[in-house]
Formats: C-alpha cells, sequence, structure tokens
C-alpha cells in the first residue's frame, strides 16, 4: 500500500469485518429498506416510505398554458434611442447585442422617448410605445413571426 499524504482523507473501507470499525452493517444501520442491497437505484426521488407525498397534498387549481406560451424578447424604446438608424430590425438589434436570443419574437415596449423619426419593426408593440414612435414622426410596423405556432385554435 502506498504511502499516505498528510492532507488525504484514510479510505471507509466499510464490510471489511469488526475490525474495521465499518463491519457488521457496513454503516447500514439496522435493517430497513435503506439497508437492503440496491436500494439506490429502487427508491425514487420524492418518496416518502409509502406517506402520501408532498406533491400529491398541495392543491392543484386551474389549468397551465405554460407549454403553449409564447415568450417574447422586450425591449424599451430607450434602447431603440440609442441607436443611430433609420430603420430598426430585430436582426440589426441582435447584431448589435441588444440582446442574446430572440425568442416567439420582438415585443417593444414604452420607456423612454424617441427624438428622431424611426421605423422599427417588431413582432408586437405595446400601445403607449406605438404612440411614442408615430409622435416621433416614427412607424411601427408588425412583423410576420417566422417562429408560427403549428397549433392554431
Amino acid at each position: 500500500m502506498k504511502a499516505k499524504k498528510p492532507y488525504q482523507k484514510k479510505v471507509k473501507r466499510i464490510g471489511r469485518g469488526s475490525g474495521s470499525g465499518h463491519g457488521k452493517t457496513a454503516t447500514k444501520g439496522h435493517k430497513g429498506q435503506k439497508a437492503r442491497s440496491g436500494s439506490g437505484a429502487r427508491i425514487r426521488p420524492g418518496f416518502e416510505g409509502g406517506q402520501n407525498p408532498l406533491y400529491r397534498q398541495l392543491p392543484k387549481r386551474g389549468f397551465n398554458q405554460a407549454a403553449f406560451r409564447k415568450e417574447y424578447t422586450v425591449l424599451n424604446l430607450d434602447s431603440i434611442a440609442e441607436l443611430q438608424e433609420k430603420e430598426i430590425t430585430p436582426e440589426l438589434l441582435q447584431a448589435k447585442g441588444k440582446f442574446k436570443k430572440l425568442h416567439a419574437g420582438l415585443k417593444v415596449l414604452g420607456r423612454g422617448t424617441l427624438k428622431s423619426a424611426v421605423v422599427v419593426k417588431a413582432h408586437k408593440f405595446s400601445d403607449s410605445a406605438k404612440a411614442k414612435i408615430e409622435q416621433a414622426g416614427g412607424q411601427a410596423i408588425v412583423i410576420e413571426s417566422a417562429k408560427t405556432s403549428t397549433r392554431e385554435s
């Protein structure tokens, strides 16, 4: 056996007789489900020994539409005002580093003001953003999303 370095912990050798200090029950206690062989693979996470698990005790209400929800990348007018461009598109904004990923589309929100007339192309606009863009003499053009859902209702 190799010499142990001073900062190394001694290996716990279980099931090697009573002289090892980890004999007899091999650190598993007395009987029970966790003392049996293969118990690590059999007990699933959240199992509470037959007691009604917590996830079944909590009430479930309503309908969760998380699977069908569209999550838009949002951008405010103050971010658009920083750019010195006449036409703003989602591709241009992504290239300029205003956002990393275009999720279901781009939604422009109304925080901030525009000082010059700008044509903004996005998938959605808030009412205040649309009003501020048109007030500055620009246009708010709604573009069709490339990632339209296959499920129409």
